[in-house]
């Protein structure tokens, strides 16, 4: 099985998705010449902006991981319209999958339904991936609230990143192995970030004392890469997304970051290359 690595463009320039004035070639070139095999990055729906990602996919031979995060409404029916409409403009630059964070911790059961079966029935129509990430704020927010929906819906299929859930929980999810179990099975996209008991995100995973907040994560993906082996998967994707400031703690005063988050993300890029690279 071969992985490729998607680099985050969040972070990298603030507001990217109104502000793609040349610098967004730029950032393909830094990411194409840091090794990575492809972009994690919003999709605007301005289609001028859409054309210049494609031309620079083409330009840089890079693949795109399209990130939903923005679909919202007041009701329901809103929120459907919203969200049918920032993931048909997702599809516009043909990503490997959509990443979609849907619905929301405050919605019913019924409502957040809704909307996962209305992305399946886009997924039908536009012949795309959409994976469901496991995300605070969304149905996906706890490792036991996600246990319905994956009943629920057979196919449905994750982008995992359990350290929403780590810090949701407060623990390393220790015993909740069962839960973990289902929703290992249900991955097909890995967010690899480190995060523990009080936050999503270390301030730095190199730093010895977060080594056994790694050590669970490692586990976790272990279990992921060798599920996906398993199924014969012939190309998984993984993108380290440590975020910026204020995912990224910060200094008082200056709010200046206490680690660098392109440094920490190689970092992170290389230990999971060098762990999987058999």
């Amino acid at each position: 099985m071969k992985i490729n690595f998607f680099c985050p463009i969040w972070g990298m320039v603030p507001d990217y998705v109104h502000q793609l004035n040349g610098s967004l070639e730029a950032i393909f070139e830094e990411i194409k010449h840091a090794g990575y095999d492809g972009i994690e990055m919003a999709i605007p729906l301005n289609d001028k902006q859409k054309y210049e990602i494609n031309k620079l996919k083409a330009d840089y031979e890079m693949e795109i991981i399209a990130l939903q995060y923005a679909a919202h409404g007041n009701t329901l029916p809103e929120f459907i319209t919203s969200y049918g409409e920032h993931i048909r403009s997702a599809a516009d630059v043909n990503p490997v999958l959509i990443n979609s964070h849907t619905g929301s911790d405050f919605l019913s059961f019924d409502d957040n339904c809704a909307l996962i079966d209305e992305s399946m029935e886009l997924a039908k129509e536009l012949e795309m991936k959409i994976l469901h990430e496991t995300h605070r704020g969304r149905f996906s927010f706890h490792a036991a609230a996600i246990q319905p929906y994956l009943k629920a819906f057979p196919s449905l299929k994750i982008t995992a990143d359990f350290s929403h859930w780590c810090n949701v929980s407060e623990s390393f999810l220790t015993d909740q192995g069962v839960h973990l179990d289902h929703a290992i099975q249900r991955a097909g996209h890995l967010h690899a970030r480190i995060g523990h008991p009080q936050a999503c995100q270390v301030n730095d995973p190199r730093a010895p004392e977060w080594r056994d907040a790694v050590n669970h994560h490692l586990s976790w993906w272990d279990k992921i890469i060798a599920n996906q082996i398993e199924l014969k998967t012939p190309v998984f994707t993984i993108t380290p997304e440590f975020g910026p400031a204020d995912y990224m703690p910060t200094i008082p005063y200056t709010r200046k970051p206490v680690a660098s988050q392109w440094e920490v993300n190689l970092w992170m890029k290389s230990l999971l290359k060098k762990r999987y690279s058999s």
